[in-house]
């Protein structure tokens, strides 16, 4: 999808559709309003029959307007023009992307809402663009008679007042393309089925993205060297699978020589049975999103390759699966991490933090500024935030005040939790340095607390994403968050963002 802004009268602009906002009691937009004078009235004609009451979300078609060059004007409910924002304006946006993209409009123009001396250009066409990409996105890899639309919706343009307007909407649509693309790939990698996204196709995956790119360079880590390094958490996991492990690992130097980089950690599995502790048969195909931490980080690294980012990020993936075997970890079984640290494996459905744990200490060696880790981790997340927030922990206040403001900026929020150390005990072990699980209670965080035992040395925080990253039910497939998050965290870690 391409993306742009213009100056100009709308009715003049040639497209197969102009995009006009309306709040209800039928009020217009200011360039809402300006068309209608400029084409004798005719959407007020259409808004005095109150068939339309302009809800969020609600479309209305006027098809060959007048005096207008564009064939369609597609108009679109705003909600209550009190309690509007950038988000609510992304929402409202994504029926009609859907109702463009079935059209056969290739193009459109979006007339922002905004009056000349507004500020909010910036969010609003990021929220656009992210609206767009949601709307035009379906997963047809796996099927054996794909049906694409016959004239997809490939660009769309918006219409502002100033050249100042000009400058933040281009600058907002180059933002949002770019996490578009890394979402996209997120999204894709999670959708694909166990059996195709193993372990190595992951890294694959990883090395087709940095080929031919010179600030980007990929390296994957094998079972052997892993032993070599001590990873036997890591390693532990994969012993029930066919499938070979891999630690990827992606460095992108955009910033100075020398600069610390930012370290993405996110959690691989590429099909989580449960091990011994299996899970129950109904939603286990589900569990091929357990590696949506992992495809998170391939996109927000190829969101910075797309934009250029001045700054250094170093992206690190576990990848493995978790299956039953005879040489599967065993409940009561003892492993040894790659910080010496000893664990004793209460559960191995547990299994996240144990490669993630390896991939922490790993991390050390790049001497990071700050590290996030992203996995799906628990359950208790889902049952704590639902799908709406992502769960935040953190060691330093700092860290985690930047990613709520970056979730919240973005649109893919998080909500933090506890991390006190009084959480610690649960993790207690009566034969090893600490269980890998802490009991019923405050699951979430005491998987956090696990994790923070292998962060002495680094400014951390872990995101766990098991209710954000993918929908069940109808709509079941991956969201592609939280790229939108920690694209907007890079950015402003650059001070890129508006």
């Amino acid at each position: 999808m391409e993306y742009s802004c213009k100056l100009g009268a709308a009715e003049k602009l040639k497209s197969a559709c102009l995009v006009v906002g309306v709040f209800q009691n039928n009020r217009l937009t200011p360039l809402g309003g300006q068309l209608d004078e400029a084409i004798g009235g005719q959407i007020r004609q259409v808004l005095k029959r109150q068939d339309f009451s302009a809800d969020s979300g609600q479309l209305q078609m006027l098809y060959e307007p007048r005096d207008c060059a564009a064939v369609r004007i597609l108009l679109v409910g705003l909600g209550d023009q009190k309690e509007f924002s950038a988000r609510q304006y992304g929402l409202a946006l994504v029926p009609a992307f859907q109702t463009l993209e079935k059209s056969g409009a290739a193009d459109c123009l979006v007339l922002l809402p905004t009056a000349a001396e507004d500020d909010s250009t910036y969010r609003l066409v990021r929220e656009a663009v992210n609206a767009a990409e949601t709307a035009v996105y379906h997963f047809d890899q796996c099927k054996s008679e794909k049906k694409p639309s016959k004239r997809p919706l490939r660009r769309v343009d918006f219409l502002v007042h100033t050249r100042v307007q000009l400058n933040a909407g281009t600058r907002a649509a180059e933002h949002g393309r770019a996490i578009g693309i890394g979402s996209r790939l997120a999204r894709d990698l999670a959708n694909l089925p166990g059996n195709i996204c193993t372990p190595s196709y992951l890294a694959g995956q990883a090395q087709a993205l940095a080929r031919g790119r010179r600030k980007l360079k990929a390296t994957v880590l094998g079972e052997k060297e892993m032993e070599k390094l001590g990873m036997g958490a890591l390693l532990s996991v994969s012993r029930g699978s066919r499938q070979p492990a891999k630690l990827i690992v992606l460095e992108y130097k955009g910033g100075k020589p020398g600069a610390k980089p930012v370290a993405l950690v996110g959690k691989g599995l590429t099909f989580d049975a449960g091990g011994i502790s299996i899970k129950p048969a109904a939603n286990m195909d589900e569990m091929k999103y357990d590696m949506c931490g992992g495809a998170s980080v391939l996109g927000a690294l190829a969101a910075c390759v797309e934009l250029d980012l001045p700054i250094n990020v170093v992206g690190i993936v576990p990848s493995s699966e978790n299956l039953p075997d005879g040489d599967a970890n065993k409940p009561g079984d003892i492993v040894t991490s790659m910080s010496g640290q000893t664990i004793e494996i209460l559960n191995t459905d547990a299994e996240g933090r144990l490669i993630l744990c390896d991939a922490l200490t790993y991390t050390e060696r790049f001497e990071p500024a700050a590290v996030i880790d992203i996995a799906t981790l628990t359950g208790a997340c889902v049952i704590a935030l639902g799908d709406q927030a992502s769960g935040l922990m953190s060691t330093d206040d700092g860290l985690a005040n930047e990613l709520l403001e970056a979730g919240t900026a973005s649109g893919d929020r998080a909500w933090r939790l506890p991390l006190w150390d009084e959480y610690q005990r649960q993790l207690d072990s009566n034969f090893a340095d600490m269980a890998n699980v802490g009991g019923r209670g405050a699951g979430a965080v005491t998987a956090a607390c696990f994790l923070a035992r292998y962060t002495k040395s680094f400014t951390w925080a872990h995101l766990d994403i098991a209710g954000t990253a993918w929908l069940s039910g109808k709509d079941k497939g991956a969201t592609g968050r939280p790229v939108p998050l920690l694209s907007e965290f890079l950015l402003r870690r650059c001070k890129a963002s508006m």
